[in-house]
């Protein structure tokens, strides 16, 4: 029998996310570990004491709604977990792996952002005033995490490009040494 009421997809989207949520409680650890800057690795770990309390939050909310969080998983967060765990695999140099981690934690918070949004308007059109202040809570935080590394972004991405120009000289430096020359061929001219 299709489902056929917003309630019912309303419940669906909640179950969504909570899966989504507890997922990355078992990914943010993770991500903390990985990183070697101390600045994103806190964000990290702050970010999943906030995922704790997001946790907490929907489930008032099934609750409230007298259901049961689970039977469904959210397998785009899967998907982007998947992603972030082969990011943590690769060998990059140490601020080249934290731009990917980042970069791998806001695809997961623009995620998250979007789920958010479209089950606070669900709840807002129900009438579930209770759900809307706890749903926008979580959208603020998810909201101020992507900031956060944005602004973290900045200074990461900067020392990425930096270990770039330093790797990009000390090769150059290290031909001059080795007094290879480039080899000199004929040029041919196209009329």
């Amino acid at each position: 029998m299709p489902k056929d009421s917003l309630r019912e997809l309303y419940i669906d989207e909640l179950k969504d996310l909570y899966s989504a949520e507890t997922q990355m409680v078992k990914a943010l650890p993770k991500l903390a570990k990985a990183s070697s800057n101390p600045q994103l690795r806190h964000a990290f770990e702050e970010h999943l004491r906030q995922t704790s309390d997001q946790v907490t939050r929907l489930e008032q909310i099934f609750e409230m709604l007298d259901e049961k969080p689970t039977g469904k998983k959210c397998l785009g967060m899967e998907g982007l977990v998947k992603e972030g765990s082969e990011t943590i695999g690769e060998d990059y140099e140490a601020a080249v792996k934290d731009a990917a981690l980042i970069g791998a934690a806001q695809r997961v918070e623009h995620y998250e952002i979007a789920g958010y949004g479209t089950v606070r308007t669900f709840a807002e059109l129900l009438g579930e005033n209770e759900h809307v202040s706890l749903l926008e809570e979580t959208l603020a935080e998810e909201k101020a995490a992507d900031v956060k590394l944005s602004e973290l972004a900045g200074e990461i991405n900067s020392q990425a490009v930096q270990g770039d120009s330093t790797e990009a000289a000390d090769e150059k430096e290290a031909a001059v040494d080795s007094k290879i020359k480039p080899s000199r061929g004929t040029s041919k001219r196209v009329a």
